[in-house]
């Protein structure tokens, strides 16, 4: 496994292997890697010649500098784990490699980019498009891989590589989810244990209301109530939308695909915590 750090580098490798004709797979990540990633990696080496993982905690998408402190940095771990899953290549740049100068490029695809997250983390997709696109144009895929637990993340980069008139296929993965339910995320390491237990509910919650017979209003109020009921939950939005475009649905046939989005900050230092259903 090849580890570099430039975009010159990368490209020199990624351009020897086109020569070849090869296809080229990339999974982009903030590092921090466990098994949901690791299904990402894995996926690719099987559909691709070549996997390329990128590692790089971008700053401009976190709002919060405290989230960007916070977040979990573990480069020689990563790395063991890309090996065993049989990726070629990590791209692991610095900030001044990505940015030797600030981007200023704007990005806006309402509304699939101005609700949720980008109404309670303004900025957060642009820095995603930013990063993302910049990712593209270096590694040039023929296939990007992005885990469902970032649910509206993909729907805003497929917006963006359709804007873009790129020629990539973005590939969303399920959810890999540990065997409590709580689906599997980099930032479940700043749990304690106790507060695993507690973001478990989550899911459990989202299940259930599932199995009810009732409106999506009724369904909002219900799953809110009982994530708040449960000392050290609390939810920060849950959304009943579009499935594609993100939009309120008010009945469940608004639309083909209907989707519960949530963040709910779990624990005494609050850590936030996103998941989705399908509800259609």
């Amino acid at each position: 496994m090849l580890i570099v750090q430039t975009i010159a580098e990368l490209k020199a490798c990624l351009n020897g292997e086109r020569e070849q004709g090869h296809s080229v797979g990339l999974v982009p990540t903030m590092g921090a890697l466990h098994a949901g990633h690791a299904s990402l990696v894995e996926r690719s080496v099987k559909e691709n010649d070549v996997t390329v993982v990128s590692i790089f905690l971008n700053p401009t998408q976190f709002n919060d500098k405290k989230d960007l402190e916070r977040y979990p940095r573990t480069l020689e771990a990563d790395c063991e784990l890309l090996e065993k899953c049989g990726a070629q290549v990590v791209f692991a740049p610095s900030v001044d490699e990505v940015y030797p100068e600030p981007d200023t490029r704007v990005f806006s695809y309402p509304p699939t980019d101005a609700v949720m997250e980008g109404a309670f983390r303004p900025g957060h997709f642009n820095g995603v498009c930013q990063i993302v696109s910049k990712l593209f144009d270096y590694v040039e895929p023929d296939r990007a891989y992005f885990g469902e637990k970032d649910y509206q993340q993909i729907c805003v980069i497929r917006r963006m590589v359709e804007d873009l008139k790129m020629d990539i296929n973005i590939v969303a993965c399920p959810v890999i989810r540990e065997e409590s339910g709580l689906a599997r995320s980099s930032r479940n390491t700043l749990l304690s244990d106790e507060e695993r237990q507690l973001a478990a509910h989550i899911y459990r919650v989202l299940s259930e209301s599932r199995k009810k017979q009732m409106s999506v209003a009724e369904t909002h109020d219900f799953v809110v109530s009982e994530i708040d009921a449960i000392e050290g939950l609390k939810v920060q939005y849950f959304s009943i939308v579009d499935g594609l475009t993100l939009a309120d649905v008010s009945t469940w046939d608004d639309a083909e695909s209907v989707v519960g989005c949530i963040t709910v900050y779990c624990g005494a230092v609050p850590i936030r915590l996103i998941d989705h259903i399908r509800y259609k």
